[in-house]
């Protein structure tokens, strides 16, 4: 079966799509219509509406939707209470949400009523349930006479169904202060069936060398501080308008946290215990802020799982795995100064028990993984997993916070693939703001050992990337790179069919201006049934 990409389909949106971002970026609605839809609603629900009389509307973050599934999507929005109205931040607060199967909002499919409050910063996770596979769904929240922006959702085909095509749009790496979310406003503008988002959604650290926009507040470490930081990104109307156009599923990296944290252990040696009781208050943050089925564990709340499997019909599953949270610390650290770092002749890079995502998870995967029935298998995880080290007559580099950091756990996962006979695995990954396509194989580099699997690294939205003269080097010492750019901004648009797989890396140059114009960096794809990309 041979594969001819299409050519780049063009921003041709729907018709709900322009409503959702003008509804995104304008949330809160004249006082004669929001009575008017306020009222008729009510009447819907037979007075589930009653509610407080907001001055300020609450729902300027936006709404979002995520991890869906055959039956069932979570709808996300986060009432953000303004000292107009202080005297409701002590209060439980109801909150009506509403399911329609048309843009109109004319045709009511289901509405849930939820409470919410201070202990979860006002945030609303609702599991809508009971919906049909493979639709096309629209949302809002309603509380008193307040209205939220209407967001599309879309449920993921039944498990058996045939399917033609998955398109997704990558993304990662968005530092607020380093540029505009130009990326996003294209992607609001796409028809497409899932946004997947692999890290660093937020940024707990500043660059004044390199600052268009600037944090509000200092280094978060405290909940309530994360909660700002999440609630800051969040006001930005080109994320708000990608979210309210399409369902995300998403997985975390470091900076959620802090920047190279691995499992317990921060740059700076925090004692376990303290740094702990830090990671579950980002994580807390997290949750209330993405559209997720599962929070901080009750029993444990610096624990929160973020790695899952969905499945689109017949024609792929998708994994997300978390790389951070259960990893191994980084190999041959420094011992005045943690995370990854740059080595050469690391024993410890040696050791086989040593992993990136954890026993338990890695289990979880390689079983899934190899008993998988659907044509694609794409596994997203946060970061690069092809090797970038440098040779130099010292020897070869290695990047300690990185795949090159875990070579052992990375051979494991790529022999199981072979050794299994797997075909169509695809790797997805970001956090080295670059693009990057690659060839996976269980010997790095070395033209005897088969190529297992393709890879697909998306550069960052807005974060700044390294310098030619490093990228050129690492292009030099890795021939299974076949494309690295770090000069450039944006996602990776990517369509998924039985016969094969096309990318689009789309860009606009750094920094990412407000009125970026994008292109196509370059264009690859891979053929069902045939290891390897190919330009094109």
């Amino acid at each position: 079966m041979s594969f001819t990409p299409d050519p780049l389909p063009p921003l041709t949106r729907r018709a709900w799509n322009r409503a959702a971002l003008a509804l995104a970026i304008s949330p809160w609605l004249a006082p004669g219509a929001q009575a008017q839809a306020v009222s008729s609603s009510a009447e819907a629900a037979k007075g589930a509406y009653k509610g407080p009389a907001w001055q300020i509307n609450p729902f300027s973050l936006g709404v979002a939707s995520g991890q869906p599934q055959p039956g069932s999507v979570v709808l996300w929005t986060r009432l953000r209470i303004t000292e107009a109205d202080a005297a409701l931040k002590a209060q439980t607060i109801s909150v009506v949400c509403e399911v329609f199967a048309d843009p109109a909002l004319r045709q009511p499919v289901r509405q849930w009523r939820v409470q919410t409050d201070a202990t979860r910063a006002h945030s609303v996770h609702v599991i809508a349930q009971d919906l049909q596979p493979g639709r096309h769904y629209w949302y809002r929240f309603v509380s008193g006479n307040a209205i939220s922006p209407v967001g599309h959702a879309r449920t993921s085909p039944g498990v058996n169904d045939a399917v033609d095509r998955l398109r997704i749009a990558l993304a990662s790496c968005q530092h607020y202060e380093q540029g505009f979310y130009v990326a996003h406003r294209e992607m609001a503008q796409r028809e497409l069936d899932l946004v997947l988002f692999v890290g660093d959604y937020i940024y707990e650290s500043s660059n004044p060398q390199h600052m268009l926009r600037k944090h509000q507040g200092g280094v978060p470490r405290q909940l309530d501080e994360y909660r700002e930081r999440h609630a800051q990104y969040k006001t930005d109307a080109d994320l708000q308008a990608c979210h309210a156009a399409h369902s995300w599923v998403i997985t975390w990296d470091d900076h959620e946290v802090v920047n190279d944290y691995a499992n317990d252990l921060d740059r700076d040696y925090t004692d376990p215990q303290v740094f702990l009781r830090r990671r579950a208050a980002a994580y807390q943050a997290y949750f209330e802020h993405m559209p997720v089925r599962l929070g901080p564990d009750p029993a444990n709340a610096s624990q929160m799982r973020i790695h899952d499997r969905m499945a689109w019909g017949r024609l792929a599953d998708l994994w997300t795995l978390d790389c951070r949270q259960y990893r191994d610390h980084q190999a041959c650290p420094d011992p005045n100064r943690g995370g990854g770092r740059v080595v050469m002749g690391c024993e410890a890079l040696a050791d086989t028990s040593r992993t990136m995502l954890g026993k338990a998870q890695e289990q979880w995967f390689t079983e899934g993984l190899t008993s998988s029935t659907k044509r694609w298998k794409l596994v997203a995880q946060s970061t690069q997993m092809s090797s970038s080290g440098v040779n130099s007559p010292l020897g070869r580099s290695a990047f300690t916070d990185g795949w090159d950091g875990y070579p052992q756990a990375r051979a494991r996962l790529l022999h199981t693939i072979a050794q299994a006979r797997l075909q169509n695995v695809l790797v997805l990954g970001g956090d080295v703001h670059m693009n990057v396509a690659a060839q996976l194989r269980v010997h790095p580099n070395d033209e005897r050992s088969p190529v297992v699997a393709s890879e697909l690294v998306s550069t960052s939205i807005t974060s700044r990337g390294l310098g030619e003269k490093l990228l050129a080097q690492i292009r030099d010492s890795n021939p299974d790179i076949l494309h690295a750019r770090a000069d450039e901004r944006g996602y990776t648009l990517i369509d998924v069919k039985p016969e094969g797989v096309s990318a689009h890396f789309r860009t606009t140059p750094y920094p990412a201006q407000a009125d970026g114009v994008f292109k196509t960096q370059a264009q690859f794809h891979v053929q069902s049934g045939v290891a390897g990309l190919l330009p094109g």
